[in-house]
């Protein structure tokens, strides 16, 4: 039988759970006091993804995980653990998207181009952009999203040795396999509603006449609808069940693609307001938080110059919207959130709260950490006054 997503709100019955290295793995840190931290890390971060593999069991879900990489050490950098499969894979409809290669944007001077303010100076390479006035760097971060201030330090790897043996899986479902499409496809950017699909933009992707026509081709059997997300759609907006979406404050309105439904909106996540996570973010410009360890420049070091690739930039994602729907009744979180807890209730919606003790260093919330592979259920309409 071949697997199958159409909704996000069918029963879940097969899903991916990342993985992070075993405490073993950071036995090259040669501080002590680092070492032991990090080993402690990688130890709370297996026992909490035991805790959401539990859970996902508890109603029936099959868990599959990758394997890590076969060749951890790269050109000098210690390639980062598979922690967020969703990044990579989406199964949409009965085909499954793989993203084989880690992909980033390479030219950063376009990207500049494309969102230069007249009166910034002019910027054709890395260092260029490196030397711009910090204001700068800061809004394209901030305001453009750029993903910019780890580009030097990219470890590209092939994906695929960590996730041989669940494509075989799904070869052996009999469903058809995508690799590389563009490398627009994956979990954290796609929202499934039966025939409408909804999809986030890359903080570069600025030609989105030409990212619809790429849509329409490939997807030709759904209503394709694109929300200018700036990043992953999943780290600022989640469509829960029929008629209800939390969303970011800064993400337009969704009069146009969700008519009708209700909106919850969350402000940007509290730790930006947290005063020693901003004493850390003039060090390492927001990407990774390790709570009660801002002053630590031994550990800011190691991280700033050998991991720096493993990181995101935790301000602009929101993981108490980032949730894994299990059914239509029961919904994975990390953390409890009054007005989500409160609407989800309103709507007979079960929250079941998973933690995820790291998550401002890993960057990643539930939905991140995890990839449905199939879910129960056939391809429903639910704007049927739209026409295809």
């Amino acid at each position: 039988m071949t697997w199958s997503v159409y909704q996000h709100w069918d029963p879940l019955q097969v899903c991916v759970v990342g993985r992070s290295y075993p405490p073993e793995f950071y036995s090259w840190i040669t501080k002590p006091r680092v070492r032991n931290l990090f080993e402690t890390i990688a130890l709370e971060t297996e026992q909490d993804y035991q805790l959401l593999i539990s859970k996902l069991q508890s109603f029936g879900v099959e868990v599959l995980r990758p394997n890590l990489p076969a060749c951890q050490f790269v050109d000098g950098k210690y390639v980062k653990p598979p922690m967020s499969p969703r990044d990579y894979m989406a199964m949409i409809g009965d085909k499954f998207y793989f993203n084989e290669y880690e992909t980033y944007p390479a030219d950063i001077a376009q990207m500049y181009k494309n969102v230069r303010d007249p009166s910034w100076p002019d910027c054709s390479t890395w260092n260029e952009f490196k030397k711009l006035p910090e204001s700068i760097q800061h809004e394209c971060v901030t305001v453009h999203g750029f993903d910019c201030y780890g580009q030097s330090q990219i470890v590209p790897f092939n994906l695929q040795g960590c996730y041989d043996h669940i494509i075989d899986r799904i070869q052996a479902q009999g469903n058809q396999i995508k690799i590389n499409l563009h490398g627009l496809v994956n979990g954290a950017q796609v929202t499934q509603l039966g025939k409408d699909l909804y999809f986030g933009t890359d903080p570069y992707e600025r030609d989105l006449e030409k990212f619809q026509q790429v849509l329409d081709q490939e997807f030709i059997n759904t209503r394709n609808h694109i929300i200018n997300t700036v990043g992953h759609s999943d780290g600022v907006y989640c469509a829960v069940c029929p008629g209800l979406i939390i969303s970011s404050y800064d993400i337009d309105d969704y009069s146009q693609t969700y008519p009708g439904w209700e909106v919850i909106y969350l402000p940007r996540e509290h730790v930006a307001m947290i005063a020693e996570y901003n004493k850390l973010k003039n060090k390492n410009h927001g990407r990774w938080w390790i709570p009660g360890f801002e002053h630590d420049d031994e550990l800011i070091d190691l991280v700033e110059t050998r991991l720096q690739h493993w990181t995101g930039y935790i301000e602009e994602s929101i993981f108490d919207l980032n949730m894994l729907i299990i059914n239509a009744k029961n919904v994975l979180v990390f953390n409890y959130n009054k007005q989500v807890f409160d609407a989800l209730e309103r709507r007979g919606i079960t929250a079941h709260m998973i933690p995820f003790r790291h998550r401002y260093f890993w960057d990643g919330g539930i939905h991140c950490v995890t990839s449905d592979l199939h879910r129960s259920g056939n391809m429903n309409d639910y704007f049927p006054e739209r026409s295809l």
